[in-house]
């Protein structure tokens, strides 16, 4: 597909390139590190409550270039606070459930999970806050913050937990019709969600003058970020900010973390004129 630049008269295409999962394992660790070294990862998300959450704060002191946001889990992940502390969110080892499915249906129909979930939000993000990292964005594991629950919640106390810039995963299905095949049922479903849900989140967003990007690519792809998918999109990408996340690791997504590194990728960033930016800079 033919790389073009935008027209003069167009907003510059500003990109920003996030990794998922900081703190789950230190392959996962090492892989954002070497991105953002090496690549062109420009911000991560960090998962406060995993085995490798302490290992992701000390090499993010290290690399201050790195943005670094909170990926808030309420869903395949560990909790902040002790079980019985947030009754009905997670079983006795502190694990919430791994079914995304029902537990979001839980979420929205159990009242008495509302003010568990509260407690545990707000004990999520005094863990990140309790790592003087700068608070680069929010997001969720598997999107959760879009939650109409979750999200009401998170909206509700948006100054009092200092959300100044939220992922908006609006991922453009025309584009990624043009730049992606296969796994068509999948792509349909979550683009029909999330749209809704992007709809629905966008005024909430705009009155408490909480930043987004106009796209976020990466959630109809759902681990194959790779290297044709990234030269394909980056000649699509719309003028204005958008989003490219993936999830970066030496092990199980080593396609993902090649692509980010790639000294094509690289070079195709500079020759259409790409600004690879972080969530504080929108």
């Amino acid at each position: 597909m033919a790389a073009s630049r935008p027209h003069p008269d167009a907003k510059p295409r500003r990109l920003i390139v996030n990794a998922d999962d900081f703190g789950r394992s230190a392959s996962i660790n090492q892989a954002v590190i070497r991105a953002h070294r090496e690549g062109i990862l420009t911000t991560t998300s960090l998962m406060v409550n995993e085995p490798a959450f302490e290992e992701a704060v000390a090499l993010a002191r290290e690399h201050p270039t790195l943005g670094v946001g909170l990926h808030l889990t309420l869903l395949c992940g560990h909790s902040a606070l002790p079980p019985d502390a947030i009754p009905g969110l997670v079983n006795a080892r502190g694990e919430f459930s791994n079914h995304p499915p029902g537990t979001g249906f839980r979420y929205f129909f159990q009242r008495s999970l509302r003010e568990p979930l509260r407690r545990e939000i707000h004990a999520q993000f005094q863990k990140f806050r309790a790592t003087r990292l700068p608070l680069d964005h929010v997001n969720g594991h598997l999107h959760l913050h879009l939650h109409p629950t979750v999200f009401r919640i998170l909206m509700s106390d948006a100054a009092q937990l200092g959300i100044k810039r939220l992922r908006l995963t609006f991922d453009p299905f025309r584009i990624n019709l043009r730049v992606a095949s296969g796994h068509l049922l999948y792509r349909v479903l979550h683009a029909a969600i999330y749209h809704t849900l992007s709809a629905r989140a966008r005024p909430a967003l705009a009155q408490r003058g909480i930043r987004h990007t106009d796209a976020v690519f990466g959630l109809l792809q759902n681990a194959r970020v790779d290297e044709p998918f990234v030269t394909r999109l980056l000649p699509q990408l719309p003028a204005g900010d958008s989003e490219l996340y993936s999830h970066p690791s030496l092990n199980e997504f080593e396609n993902e973390f090649n692509a980010l590194i790639s000294p094509c990728v690289r070079e195709q960033v500079n020759q259409l004129g790409i600004k690879l930016i972080r969530y504080q800079d929108l």
